[in-house]
């Protein structure tokens, strides 16, 4: 109990004659202060308890999304900065789970091309459509393979059958293993991978995909981003690959810095 209230009831006698105040009227305006006191106190707790439920939510978004990168500054304990607090955790949770929804959908909408066997996956913060190099060229060539037109066809059919795919902004990358490439038209892996993406790219947006010019783009990466290791002949394999990447809108990247690493 707070010491200050220990002396009350001594000093009641004393305040009522020489304030003008009876002892029932002291001892009310005792019991409001008491009462206010528990109001703030169990206010407090309530907002607390809130808090670490939103916080807690938030975790749990961050976690499914593999590290959203939220930089949450150090929140003071006082009443009014709980409350704040509580708002903006509420606001993050509710927006991150918007663009979890969003980012399930999209994934659910390109799963259809796993069917086809390509792999659909969320690297550095982007949706991304692998697609095998040894399907697409022939090894040194940048001139698609019957085979690899074929796939494209069927990649470019998946995203033209939805509207919101088709609206999307998306980016060719090819990519190269770490073995050098001296010489020749393309003079370096920068060059290969550079000039495989664009026969993608003219695949996709010419009459094999006929999909929308102003939403795409390429560019070669050469062995800079490898997914596997290229010390093994399958490594290497895995490596060398063009991947279709879904370009995040503004609100995604503001959003998330790191949707996931895989």
């Amino acid at each position: 109990m707070n010491r200050c209230l220990l002396v009350v009831p001594v000093l009641l006698a004393s305040l009522v004659g020489g304030c003008g105040h009876s002892e029932d009227e002291w001892r009310a305006q005792l019991a409001k202060y008491n009462e206010l006191q528990d109001s703030s106190e169990a206010k407090k707790a309530e907002l607390e308890k809130q808090l670490a439920e939103a916080k807690q939510h938030v975790a749990d978004l961050e976690k499914q999304l593999q590290d959203a990168g939220a930089d949450v500054k150090k929140m003071s304990s006082t009443l009014e900065d709980q409350e704040k607090a509580l708002a903006e955790y509420k606001a993050r949770a509710k927006q991150l789970e918007a663009i979890k929804a969003r980012f399930d959908l999209l994934r659910k909408k390109l799963d259809e091309l796993t069917k086809l066997g390509l792999a659909v996956s969320i690297r550095r913060n982007r949706m991304v459509i692998s697609l095998p190099g040894d399907v697409l060229f022939d090894t040194g060539k940048v001139e698609l393979k019957k085979e690899g037109e074929d796939i494209l066809k069927k990649v470019a059919a998946v995203v033209k059958a939805d509207r919101s795919l088709v609206d999307r902004d998306y980016q060719v990358a090819g990519h190269t293993d770490n073995q050098p490439l001296n010489g020749g038209p393309y003079q370096d892996n920068w060059g290969l991978s550079l000039m495989r993406a664009r026969s993608v790219l003219l695949f996709l947006v010419g009459k094999g995909g006929a999909l929308p010019r102003a939403h795409w783009s390429a560019a070669g990466f050469a062995d800079t981003d490898p997914v596997a290791n290229n010390g093994t002949k399958d490594g290497q394999q895995k490596n060398r690959r063009c991947d279709l990447i879904v370009v995040p809108d503004v609100d995604e990247m503001i959003d998330l810095t790191k949707l996931t690493k895989e």
